[in-house]
């Protein structure tokens, strides 16, 4: 009767795929749902790890800045250590020049052109030479007397008794004291009255 085989003999009655199909619009939106929230979540956890390598990347440029201002601190605290070395290397040669001036009776303030006798007009003008050249490289004598005694700049090497002097004055300077870029290089030893 039938020349069809039974199996597409069958295939007509196999129609309930559509009720399946009829389930689909109504699974569809539950997992877009799931999917929507687990991309949600995966988005917030790769912005979270985001924000994570920003700070450390932030906190690194910032140390990295910060070592680099200390850096240039220390080689400059070093190089004003050094120079300020070699400035006190100079000082005993200063002092041996302002006493060879005393001893043979020259004003180191003097014009050089006023003295007449030419070994003592070059040692003032070499005297002068080296304090200018000290001078234009910032050391600044410290010449206290008649000022307040400060323990920060002064080294008192004894009290005296002196009529008319305000107790706390420096009466006497013994050794002058020296600044370099504004720090003490060597204190000025003074005698003080009491």
């Amino acid at each position: 009767m039938n020349d069809r085989p039974e199996s597409q003999a069958g295939a007509p009655e196999s129609a309930p795929v559509e009720p399946a199909a009829a389930e689909t619009p109504q699974a569809e939106p539950q997992e877009q749902e799931q999917v929507e929230q687990d991309l949600a979540q995966l988005l917030a956890e790769a912005e979270a790890k985001r924000d994570e390598y920003l700070d450390i990347a932030r906190r690194a440029q910032a140390d990295f800045e910060n070592y680099r201002k200390r850096m240039a601190a220390e080689v400059q605290a070093a190089a004003l250590r050094g120079k300020a070395e070699v400035v006190r290397g100079f000082l005993p040669v200063v002092e041996s020049f302002e006493r060879a001036l005393e001893h043979a009776g020259i004003d180191g303030d003097a014009d050089p052109s006023d003295e007449a006798d030419a070994t003592k007009q070059g040692w003032l003008l070499t005297y002068r030479d080296l304090t200018r050249a000290l001078a234009s490289a910032g050391v600044a004598v410290v010449d206290p007397k008649g000022e307040k005694f400060d323990p920060n700049q002064h080294e008192a090497l004894s009290m005296v008794q002196v009529e008319g002097a305000e107790a706390g004055v420096v009466v006497e300077v013994m050794q002058k004291g020296y600044q370099f870029d504004g720090h003490l290089i060597r204190p000025a030893r003074v005698v003080v009255a009491s």
